[in-house]
């Protein structure tokens, strides 16, 4: 159960690097030359990985919630919420 709330949480700061990476669509933080090594880490966390570990996380909360376990009582609702939420625009924008 500790796995699954760390790749919770990590699941967390990738959906934050999501929304920074389409903040620099409208907002370009790079004016000329090549990106900086932050910047390639949070596009790759954002488009790629944001999106896979998001997934796979919701799956297994989503199995656990349908089973009725106890094990989700120490799990934080909002890192739940959140993660779920994260999850519609990532489907859409990774299908598209």
């Amino acid at each position: 159960m500790q796995s699954l709330i760390f790749f919770s949480r990590v699941a967390f700061i990738c959906n934050v690097c999501f929304v920074l990476v389409w903040g620099m669509r409208f907002y370009p933080i790079l004016k000329e030359g090549q990106p900086s090594q932050m910047v390639s880490l949070v596009l790759i966390l954002g488009i790629l990985i944001a999106f896979l570990l998001n997934l796979v996380v919701n799956s297994f909360v989503l199995a656990f919630m349908l089973q009725r376990k106890p094990v989700l009582k120490h799990f934080p609702r909002w890192l739940i919420i959140t993660n779920f939420l994260f999850l519609f625009p990532q489907i859409i924008l990774f299908i598209k």
